[in-house]
């Protein structure tokens, strides 16, 4: 070394720096130490590689129960076919690239591949051990001069690719989510800045789900999502979407992420219980797995079930004997394609390089790769020495893989290739990474994305600088002329809707039924052939899933406390009121001038009700109106003719006729109330009927006051006095009652109306004024109370024709007719209550009529003989008491006392 070198002070301070670091570093060992090992599986091939790629698959369903052991991360057990071709697919991908001179000719990539055994630890511990580049992880630092690091493939469901995301984000290190990494929670670049998918964001899948359930009208749906993120957020969008658009929850389950019993056979339960018919289910299959397990075995059918893309197409559900629950499943599945040259490679697997490969040709096969362990086994289940190697000729133990089975005999998740969709993203994601890389390296100086238009190098790029590459890539995939680029690290939300249907062999295949597309208009989105859909128990029409069947027109929702809105009555609606669509949520009432129809289902015009002429009521009312009138117009007639008898002159002739008048003016008076209502009739027809019953109840006042005078011993003079006050009683009484009708009719009187208040529009009269018609009617009543008071007292007077009990008996009837109206006429309405009145006036009519002037027309008809003086006279009983017993010693002994005491006067 030259002098020169060694007397540099700079060197010098250098290695002064080292050895205080290294001293330091010494000193520490003594406290330091490695907390824990990671045991960790995968493929790694990075040995003489440029640029390594890291994949992150769920090779195994989960990790080995602890044992106690802390200084060791666990194993894992499970192991899932399905993830395992995945593994392969990223291999595939990988060796295309390196022999394509079309894309990075001049870099041979390499990659580290992790298994993260579905579970958040290990894929920890996969990302820190990748981003230090060694088997043990040291976290901020990368140790050794490995290849460069471009990308991260994986690493897997959401809740992995959450706890990766966050810390790649760290050092801006980008990843390409595939399987399960859907999640809506991803998107925020806030929080993952450097994620991106070759997977949909599972919001258009709820929005796709919320459409499917509102495209067959399911209102009562159940949902089941795995604990994770992919479940919580996928069922939350989902439940937002159907919620708002009137869709209700039966019942929300969370799938456990560990094994429970206890869970599961509750959830079984619930769904056994539940009348909801359709079953949401974001889950992965895994999580999703153990409920099927359960359910078969409780023999549930009859539902059907909604898939997400995470388990619509795995074989680790569609197992046989499971068409009888899951037949008919309707799902969501990214799209399909073919990727030649797989399935040939994924048959030429060579179990002997690498012990993950070789854990599955032995799980696959049933037997295992090692000689000893297979001679141990042997050994332990032989009977004899001689049964010890049952393989005499090859010389191998039973148990014992030769290596060379045939996996193209195997009915096989892993070899199936009809259904690529998780491995066709694989695939995608990447050769993502890889054009990313391709086009960091054929960057141009002076041309770059960087400061001053550098590029980077691709033996030595930051990670922030492919992240570049990645979030601006768009390249076509190979074979299916596919374009992806990121939009904001997402892709077109695109997904085929499969139906799951038994084939002729009892097998459950996967039938396109249509698809939908999130980037599409709204009317577009969901195209979806029912016809070609096979439901459940084969069934050819969507099964209905409503908690309440719906509410007729008629009907309106009732809501159940304490139940969701979906579950309700159907309540009738009132009388005038409808609804004309199905599930009203109110009912409308119906316009003044409508109501509803029996069914309540629509407004028809009200049908305008009165009491008319040409019907058979009105007819027969106007009759008996006729009759009455002409009966006593014949009986005033009769009347006249005998006007000079004894009999007709017995009362004051004036009263007679003037009674006569008043009930031939009531009698046609009702006809008045009959016909559609007009001012002029209204104001007529109460006018008159107040008119005539106080001129007739007047003059049967005055009758009964006249014939208790007559019998009385009385000159003529005396007589012709009691006429003179009849007529002024007379006049005077009707005169009180003719000035309150005039006064009514002038300030408030009577007036059509149109009573709206029912089913009809009943045209009446108005009373105008309650004071008027009470004071009117009420002077009425008064006038009939000291008739009958009147009559009441002459009833027992001393005459041959008894008068005073015929008008006292006439009074009864009139009383007994108008008490008995009034709870008809109030329960009554419309025409019938004009008919009762009508009915009340002509019986009260009637009952005056009869009961006074038939004894009267009955002697003057039929009885002449009778019509004498002498036979009308008053009987005079003896003072003994005694009756002297012919009625001629009567007429002498009345003629003498006539005769005195006309002398006296």
């Amino acid at each position: 070394m030259p002098s020169a070198n060694r007397c540099n002070p700079l060197r010098f301070l250098l290695g002064l720096y080292v050895f205080f670091c290294c001293y330091s570093s010494v000193s520490a060992s003594s406290t330091c130490k490695l907390k824990a090992k990671f045991n960790l599986s995968g493929y790694k091939n990075v040995e003489k590689k440029k640029v390594v790629v890291g994949g992150m698959f769920p090779v195994h369903n989960r990790v080995i129960s602890s044992n106690g052991t802390l200084n060791i991360s666990l194993g894992c057990e499970g192991f899932n076919f399905r993830a395992f071709r995945w593994t392969q697919t990223m291999l595939f991908a990988i060796n295309e690239i390196n022999s394509d001179d079309s894309i990075l000719p001049l870099t041979d990539l390499g990659y580290v591949i992790y298994d993260s055994c579905f579970t958040i630890s290990k894929a920890v511990e996969g990302t820190l051990t990748y981003l230090t580049g060694q088997d043990e992880a040291v976290p901020n630092y990368r140790c050794g001069d490995g290849p460069q690091q471009a990308a991260l493939v994986g690493a897997g469901g959401t809740d992995l690719s959450v706890a990766t995301a966050r810390i790649l984000g760290l050092y801006h290190f980008p990843q390409v989510g595939h399987y399960y990494s859907s999640c809506s929670a991803l998107e925020s670049k806030f929080q993952f800045p450097t994620f991106h998918r070759t997977i949909p964001n599972d919001r258009h899948q709820s929005a796709a789900m919320a459409k499917l359930v509102l495209h067959f009208g399911w209102t009562w749906v159940g949902t089941l999502a795995a604990d994770d993120d992919y479940g919580k957020y996928g069922i939350k969008d989902f439940r937002d979407q159907v919620e708002d658009a009137g869709v209700c929850i039966s019942f929300a389950e969370t799938l456990p992420k560990a094994h429970s019993p206890l869970i599961i056979q509750r959830i079984v339960k619930t769904v056994v219980e539940s009348t909801a018919k359709i079953i949401v289910v974001f889950s992965s299959d895994v999580d999703f797995s153990p409920l099927i397990h359960e359910l078969l075995k409780h023999n549930v059918t009859n539902r059907t079930w909604i898939a997400s893309e995470a388990w619509i197409t795995s074989a680790l559900i569609n197992q046989p004997g499971v068409s009888s629950l899951l037949g008919g499943t309707l799902g969501f599945a990214v799209k399909r394609a073919d990727i030649p040259g797989l399935e040939t490679y994924l048959l030429r697997l060579d179990p002997y390089n690498d012990p993950l490969t070789e854990e599955f040709w032995e799980t696959v096969f049933n037997c295992t790769l090692s000689y000893s362990r297979a001679l141990s086994q042997a050994q332990q289940t032989a009977q004899g020495v001689n049964d010890t190697l049952s393989r005499a000729g090859s010389g191998l133990p039973d148990g014992m893989c030769t290596g060379k089975e045939n996996l193209a005999k195997l009915n096989n998740t892993f070899t199936d290739v009809s259904e690529l969709r998780i491995t066709y993203n694989v695939y995608k994601a990447v050769y993502a990474v890889a054009n990313a890389l391709h086009n960091l390296e054929h960057c141009e100086d002076g041309k770059g994305p960087f400061v001053g238009n550098s590029c980077a190098n691709i033996s030595s790029f930051e990670p922030w600088q492919l992240m570049y590459y990645v979030k601006n890539v768009r390249y076509t995939v190979p074979h299916t002329n596919e374009e992806i680029y990121f939009d904001e690290g997402e892709v077109k939300g695109y997904y085929d809707i499969l139906n799951w249907q038994v084939n002729s062999n009892g097998d459950i295949s996967y039938v396109k039924v249509g698809h939908y597309n999130g980037s599409a208009d709204v009317k577009d989105m969901m195209n979806i052939m029912n016809d070609s859909i096979v439901w459940n128990s084969e069934m050819l029409q969507p099964p209905r899933s409503v908690c309440n069947e719906n509410c007729k027109p008629g009907t309106r929702k009732g809501i159940r406390q304490g139940e969701p809105v979906c579950c309700f009555d159907c309540i009738p609606c009132a009388d005038g009121e409808i609804s004309n669509t199905t599930n009203a949520r109110e009912c409308i009432l119906c316009g003044v001038d409508y109501w509803s129809n029996d069914a309540h289902d629509a407004c028809v015009a009200k049908v305008i009700e009165f009491l008319a002429f040409g019907e058979p009521l009105g007819i027969t009312l106007i009759a008996i109106s006729v009759f009455g009138a002409l009966l006593t117009i014949a009986v005033g007639v009769l009347f006249i003719m005998n006007f000079g008898t004894p009999l007709v002159k017995a009362n004051d002739p004036l009263l007679t006729f003037t009674l006569l008048f008043s009930l031939v003016v009531t009698f046609l008076c009702s006809i008045v109330f009959i016909g559609q209502p007009q001012n002029w009739s209204c104001m007529t027809s109460n006018v008159a009927l107040a008119l005539g019953f106080s001129l007739c109840l007047s003059s049967i006042m005055a009758s009964v006051l006249f014939l208790r005078l007559t019998v009385s011993p009385v000159s003529t003079r005396g007589r012709c006095n009691v006429r003179c006050y009849n007529v002024i009683l007379l006049t005077l009484s009707s005169f009180y009652q003719a000035i309150a009708c005039t006064v009514w009719l002038i300030i408030i009187p009577p007036y059509p109306v149109k009573n709206m208040s029912a089913q009809k529009v009943i045209l009446e009269c108005g009373i105008g004024s309650v004071i008027f018609i009470c004071c009117i009617f009420a002077y009425d009543i008064l006038l009939a109370l000291v008739a009958f008071i009147f009559a009441f007292i002459a009833r027992k007077l001393e005459d041959n024709f008894s008068e005073g009990k015929s008008m006292t008996f006439s009074m009864l009837v009139f009383f007994i007719v108008w008490i008995s109206f009034v709870p008809a006429y109030l329960s009554t309405r419309g025409k019938f209550m004009v008919a009762v009145q009508i009915f009340a006036i002509l019986a009260s009519s009637f009952g005056l009529l009869i009961c006074i002037f038939l004894p009267k027309c009955y002697i003057l008809l039929v009885k002449p003989e009778r019509n004498k003086e002498e036979m009308l006279r008053p009987h005079i009983k003896p003072r003994d008491g005694t009756s002297t017993g012919t009625s001629a010693s009567l007429a002498t002994a009345a003629t003498e006392v006539n005769a005195s005491t006309e002398i006296g006067d």
